[in-house]
């Protein structure tokens, strides 16, 4: 279900496993673990989807099935750009297929949100750009509450289950909680971590990532503090943060990943936007969607970078607390559970 590329030449598939209960370690088949996921990103998305759904019950293609999937689209969070465009896309798909059938354009709806949101499709590539990074080093940002170390964890896992060796990095130094529970993701996933109470955060990722050398890691990653992006003196310890860790290796960080709550619609797209400016993004994970009515906020998302011309992609979603409800972002997959 995971797809985590070391590239090394000739490149390599390294596929992890979805995680085992700990009193079933039986594997799951990879179809049947599939449509779980599956079923639950529908169970998760059904309060966004439902209300656009529900715009292809009656039986004409008019006017007014155009206003209120607008409206629906919008409520959903799209936001406007993205709503006009798909809307558009919209009616020359219905022109072109000739569709007479609600139930028909709402397949089409699902293939322009697919291609809308087709460019986020992307995996996270262990290695870097040529393959030769070593340790791959990720710094991961994002605000309180948006699940930031708990994401990390679950990545943790997915890594460790990949044979790839993780080294965590716990640089949110402020929180004790945080470190706490970073501390209980590396023992759970059985591996190390560094760590400082106290500590400032640029010194513990300059030690993680020089550990992370010295050890023959294939990962480090680095937690670091949430904050709000109007924060500016707290946004420019990120970049601070940033700085040392190419310091300590040069190219590094190779991902600076930004953890946004799905829940929070618009201003998951503020967040985007602040933190791109500041750090210069290479990949989002977007947290959350379970039961949130404002996952059309990927349609925004996709829409801000096209024309933005920037290219940030959602590496991976997630609906749940489980360490398998947490999975790499798929753009027919997320169109097709939305309208299901």
């Amino acid at each position: 279900m995971f797809s985590f590329f070391k590239k090394k030449p000739p490149a390599t598939p390294v596929a992890a496993a979805p995680a085992a209960p700990a009193e079933a370690p039986a594997p799951v088949p990879a179809e049947a673990a599939r449509a779980g996921w599956f079923d639950r990103l529908k169970h998760g998305l059904r309060k966004t989807g439902s209300s656009i759904a529900t715009v292809f019950t009656g039986t004409r293609i008019d006017d007014a099935l155009y206003e209120d999937l607008e409206s629906a689209l919008l409520m959903a969070d799209a936001g406007v750009g993205a709503t006009a465009h798909l809307l558009a896309d919209l009616k020359r798909r219905v022109k072109e297929a000739k569709a007479t059938d609600p139930a028909a354009v709402k397949g089409l709806l699902a293939d322009a949100i697919t291609d809308l949101l087709a460019p986020l499709q992307k995996p996270l590539v262990i290695g870097g750009a040529d393959g030769t990074a070593s340790p791959t080093v990720i710094m991961v940002a994002g605000v309180n509450g948006a699940g930031k170390t708990t994401t990390i964890g679950k990545l943790t896992r997915h890594l460790a289950e990949a044979d790839q060796k993780v080294l965590l990095a716990a640089a949110d130094t402020f929180r004790a909680a945080a470190r706490e529970q970073l501390s209980v993701w590396a023992d759970r996933n059985q591996v190390q971590i560094v760590s400082q109470e106290g500590g400032d955060p640029a010194a513990v990722t300059f030690d993680a990532v020089s550990a992370g050398r010295a050890r023959g890691c294939d990962v480090v990653i680095a937690d670091t503090a949430g904050r709000l992006p109007t924060q500016l003196h707290l946004m420019e310890e990120l970049r601070k943060i940033q700085r040392t860790i190419g310091k300590a290796q040069e190219g590094a960080p190779h991902e600076v990943l930004l953890v946004v709550d799905g829940n929070t619609g618009q201003n998951a797209l503020a967040q985007v936007k602040a933190f791109d400016t500041a750090l210069q993004l290479t990949g989002l994970i977007v947290t959350k969607l379970d039961g949130t009515a404002k996952g059309g906020v990927l349609a925004a998302i996709a829409r801000w970078e096209a024309e933005s011309g920037r290219a940030v992609p959602v590496y991976f979603i997630g609906v749940g607390e489980r360490v398998e409800d947490l999975q790499p972002f798929d753009a027919r997959e997320f169109a097709q559970a939305l309208l299901s």
